[in-house]
């Protein structure tokens, strides 16, 4: 149908220039988006600090960027997972009929994220300059050091996952970086850690289905335009119903989580004056574009006379998602506000 068409058409009548064309005009998008999505944790520490008087940590752009590729890594396969399951729900979805999976690729980009990771933690959270300067064998030694070794596990065993006859047993390793993120982002030092890791995991898993899920379920509607629109359109459909509770438990995690690193009375003066702030308030106004553009995508699937017609708004929150996890890597890199 032409309105899930982003380019030209891609059938055999419109002949080979434009099917050239299309497909430049899709690969340049793309690598401008991949670009601006590393200059985020590339160049936001910088940009996040400037003026508040923090200091930060010894290559703080290049630990948010790692991040960045890790958050993705899980996002792409805990996404497939979760629209396959959904799609067996559809009546008459040409399952058999599914997009090439992505997730050994992300399996190899988060196995060489986490190992970079794994190499700061090992240096005593700096960045190695050579091989002597890390301590391998003291990761086992430390809290930091035993998750970033259980995250790099993790994902070789994912990538085992992806290429076997059961991909559905990829949700373990995934589990097991979530967790190990969860319980790294909160120290025993804090106040009431597991609270904290609680609520992070639930963040974590709602919004890596949210991020993940769209992306395979455009993926999908673009396998399907032509053999089984009607099922795509009631896939997009499905997902947006579940998507507006995992919206619902991404806020209540968020606010609950904001408000234990900023108390209530100083989180609006620690938005324009700490770098977590900035950051946070950034990734806040990310997400409401998100919500108006998934708004606008469902009122066009109920209201429209071709819901696929939902695919452009659609297509527009993906692309923000992505910004929303760059954001919310460099989350993780920034320092964390004093609670004052």
């Amino acid at each position: 149908m032409s309105s899930i068409r982003p380019t030209a058409d891609t059938g055999g009548e419109a002949g080979a220039p434009r099917v050239s064309a299309a497909s430049l005009q899709r690969s340049v998008t793309v690598l401008a988006l991949v670009a601006l999505a590393a200059l985020i944790p590339l160049l936001g520490p910088s940009l996040a600090m400037d003026g508040t008087g923090e200091a930060a940590a010894p290559g703080v752009g290049g630990i948010a960027f790692l991040r960045t590729v890790l958050f993705a890594a899980v996002c792409v396969p805990a996404g497939e997972l979760f629209v396959t399951r959904l799609a067996r729900r559809v009546p008459g979805a040409p399952i058999q009929d599914a997009p090439r999976s992505w997730a050994p690729v992300s399996a190899a980009a988060g196995f060489v994220a986490a190992l970079g990771l794994a190499s700061v933690v090992a240096t005593g959270n700096l960045v190695p300059r050579r091989l002597s300067d890390m301590d391998i064998g003291g990761l086992y030694q430390t809290r930091d050091g035993a998750l970033a070794l259980l995250e790099v596990n993790a994902f070789v065993v994912l990538g085992l996952c992806a290429l076997s006859r059961r991909p559905g047993t990829q949700v373990w390793p995934l589990a097991a970086v979530a967790v190990a993120e969860a319980l790294r982002a909160h120290p025993t030092t804090e106040q009431s850690p597991l609270i904290g890791s609680g609520l992070t995991l639930v963040h974590v898993a709602c919004a890596a289905l949210w991020a993940g899920g769209l992306l395979y379920v455009l993926r999908t509607l673009l396998r399907w335009r032509g053999s089984a629109p009607g099922e795509g359109a009631a896939l997009l459909g499905l997902y947006a119903r579940v998507a507006a509770v995992l919206l619902a438990a991404i806020t209540a995690t968020g606010v609950c989580s904001t408000l234990r690193r900023m108390p209530p009375g100083t989180v609006l003066d620690q938005l324009t004056t700490t770098a977590y702030g900035r950051t946070l308030l950034a990734k806040v106004l990310l997400v409401v574009v998100v919500a108006v553009l998934a708004l606008w995508a469902r009122r066009r699937l109920r209201r429209a006379a071709d819901p696929l017609t939902a695919y452009s708004p659609a297509r527009a929150e993906v692309v923000v998602l992505g910004l929303v996890v760059a954001v919310s890597a460099l989350l993780t890199a920034v320092p964390v506000p004093i609670r004052w």
